[in-house]
C-alpha cells in the first residue's frame, strides 16, 4: 500500500522483488504488477529517533564502502555497491519492502494510473519455440495506435526502430516501445511465419489499460472481472453496472464479481468496489506500531446492486487489494465467495519518493489491514464460503500455490514452526477423519477445440444466482458459521 498525507495513493498487491518474466502477458510499455500504497516525504521519518549507537553502526558502513572502494580486485561501480547495500537492508524485513529505482518508481506509477504513452499491445516473449526471442503479440487494446495499424494477436515484433529485438530481454523490448506521447516507432511485424517482415510507423498515444472486463451471463446475470485495481477501476465498475442495467430487462437479477488472480492495487479504488454493494458501515482499516498510523475506511449510503446476489470468485492469486474487497463483503454478509482460499498479503506499503523521485522511492511496509470483524488476514488468507478447487483431464492432483507465508521473512509467520508441526496442520486442514480430502477436487472439462478450459467455478456461481432460496440459504448458513467460529475463538 502507498500512502499520502493528502491524497492516499495507497494500494495493496503482491510484490516480488525479482521481476520474473515467462510468457506471462505484459502490457507493451508497462510491466509489472499492482500494488497497494501511498506516497510520502522522506522528511515525515525524524532523524533525532535514531541512536548514537546507530551513527556509529553507519560509520563502520562507511569504513567497510570505502576499503572496497579503494582496495577492491577490480574498479566497483559505487552506485552499485549503494543499490545493493540498500537491497540488503530492505532483504531483512519482509517480501514487500524495497528500493525503486527511478525507473521502477515511473514505471509503478504508470501502472497505478492505469495508463501510459506506448503502442497498446498485451505482449509476451517466448522462451522457447520458433518465436523464441521476439515480442509477441497477445492482444491489441482496442482503439489504440496498433489497433488502428491492424496489429493482430500472434503477430511478431522483430525489429524496433532498425534494431534486431532478438537478444533483446522482454523488459528492454518493452522499453523501446515506450515513449512520449506523439512520437513516432517504427517496427518489423511478422505475421506470416512464412514471409519476409513488414514495416509499421506507429505514432504513441496515451493508452488506457481497462482493470474491468465486463458481460452479460445466461441473459440475467452480470460478470465483472477485475485484473486489478488501478485509477480507474471504480469507474469501470460502475460502467459495467449501467451496461447491464442497460441491456438486461429489469437489470441484472444478480452479479459474479471475479478477483481470481488479481494481485492487488490501490486501496482507494479497493474500498470504492467494496462500497459499491455495501451502505456505510466499516470497510477495512489500516493499523501500524503508532496509535497515530491507524485508520478505518467506512462506506457511504445506499447499495449500488439494491442487494441482489452477489458471488465473489477468488483463488490463491487473489491478494490484497483483491483480499481487501472479498474480506469486507464476507464479513457484512453481503456476498458468497466461491473458490479456493487467498494469498494472503494483508500489509500496507508506503512509498516514499527519494529527492522528489529523482533517486527513485522507498517502498516500506508500514501497517496491517483488518477486515471489518476485525481478521488480519496476513500469511491467513481469506477462506471461501464454497470451497471449489478444479483440475482438468491429464492433471492427477491439486497444484499447491505458494502464497504469502511461503515468501521469505513473511510478517507474522512463527519462527521456524518445526517442519513436522507445520505439515501435521497442513493435513488436518486438508483430510477429513478418513484421511481423505475434506473437498474433493471437481473435475473439469475442456471446450470443443480442446485446448479451452471450462470455467467451472464461473458456471457453479451462475447456478448458485440462479436458485434465489439456495442463495439466501447458503449465505445465511456462511454468515452463522462465521459467528460460531467468532464465537468460539473468543
Amino acid at each position: 500500500m502507498v500512502k499520502s498525507p493528502k491524497n492516499a495513493l495507497r494500494s495493496s498487491t503482491v510484490h516480488s522483488r525479482g521481476k520474473r518474466y515467462s510468457s506471462g502477458a505484459l502490457i507493451a510499455a508497462a510491466c509489472g504488477g499492482a500494488l497497494v500504497f501511498g506516497v510520502l516525504s522522506s522528511a515525515v521519518f525524524a532523524r533525532p529517533s535514531i541512536s548514537a549507537d546507530t551513527f556509529r553502526q553507519l560509520d563502520l558502513f562507511g569504513e567497510v564502502f570505502e576499503q572496497v572502494h579503494e582496495n577492491y580486485v577490480a574498479d566497483p561501480e559505487d552506485a552499485d555497491l549503494i543499490k545493493g547495500a540498500i537491497d540488503g537492508m530492505l532483504d531483512t524485513l519482509d517480501p514487500h519492502s524495497s528500493y525503486l529505482t527511478a525507473e521502477d518508481y515511473q514505471t509503478m506509477q504508470e501502472q497505478t494510473r492505469g495508463s501510459f504513452a506506448g503502442l497498446g499491445i498485451t505482449v509476451q516473449m517466448d522462451n522457447e519455440g520458433p518465436d523464441k526471442g521476439y515480442v509477441k503479440v497477445v492482444s491489441p487494446i482496442d482503439d489504440t495506435p496498433a489497433a488502428r495499424a491492424g496489429m493482430k494477436t500472434d503477430d511478431l515484433i522483430v525489429e524496433i526502430d532498425g534494431e534486431d529485438v532478438f537478444g533483446m530481454s522482454l523488459d528492454e523490448a518493452i522499453s523501446k516501445l515506450k515513449g512520449e506521447k506523439g512520437t513516432k516507432i517504427d517496427i518489423g511485424v511478422v505475421r506470416d511465419r512464412e514471409k519476409e517482415p513488414f514495416d509499421l510507423t506507429l505514432v504513441r498515444d496515451i493508452v488506457n489499460v481497462p482493470s474491468v472486463i465486463s458481460r452479460v451471463e445466461n441473459d440475467q446475470f452480470g460478470y465483472v472481472r477485475i485484473t486489478n485495481f488501478s485509477e480507474q477501476t471504480r469507474d469501470g465498475l460502475m460502467k459495467a453496472i449501467k451496461s447491464f442495467e442497460k441491456d438486461i430487462p429489469g437489470g441484472p437479477k444478480g452479479l459474479v464479481l471475479d478477483l481470481r488472480s488479481n494481485p492487488g492495487g490501490l486501496l482507494d479504488q479497493a474500498v470504492a468496489v467494496s462500497d459499491t454493494f455495501l451502505s456505510g458501515g466499516e470497510i477495512v482499516s489500516t493499523r501500524g506500531r503508532r496509535p497515530r498510523d491507524t485508520m478505518r475506511e467506512m462506506g457511504t449510503p445506499g447499495d449500488r446492486l439494491n442487494g441482489k446476489p452477489v458471488v465473489v470468485l477468488i483463488n490463491g492469486g487473489s491478494a490484497s487489494a483483491s483480499e481487501i474487497v472479498a474480506g469486507a463483503l464476507q464479513d457484512r454478509n453481503r456476498a458468497l465467495l466461491l473458490g479456493t482460499k487467498s494469498f494472503g498479503k494483508g500489509s500496507v506499503q508506503t512509498v516514499i519518493p527519494l529527492q522528489n523521485g529523482l533517486q527513485g522511492a522507498l517502498r516500506l511496509t508500514t501497517q496491517r489491514y483488518y477486515t471489518p470483524s476485525g481478521r488480519s488476514i496476513q500469511a491467513m488468507g481469506i477462506e471461501p464460503d464454497i470451497a471449489m478447487p478444479v483440475i482438468y483431464p491429464g492433471q492427477d492432483e491439486l497444484v499447491e500455490r505458494p502464497g504469502e507465508k511461503d515468501l521469505p521473512n513473511a510478517l507474522d509467520v512463527a519462527d521456524e514452526e518445526t517442519d513436522a508441526e507445520a505439515e501435521t496442520e497442513e493435513v488436518a486442514a486438508a483430510e477429513g477423519e478418513d484421511g481423505k480430502p475434506k473437498v474433493e477436487p471437481f473435475l473439469c472439462s475442456f471446450e470443443e477445440d480442446g485446448e479451452t478450459p471450462v470455467d467451472c467455478q464461473l458456471n457453479r456461481a451462475l447456478e448458485i444466482l440462479a436458485d434465489a432460496t439456495a442463495y439466501n440459504q447458503a449465505l445465511a448458513d456462511a454468515g452463522a458459521a462465521r459467528t460460531e467460529e467468532h464465537a468460539s475463538a473468543h
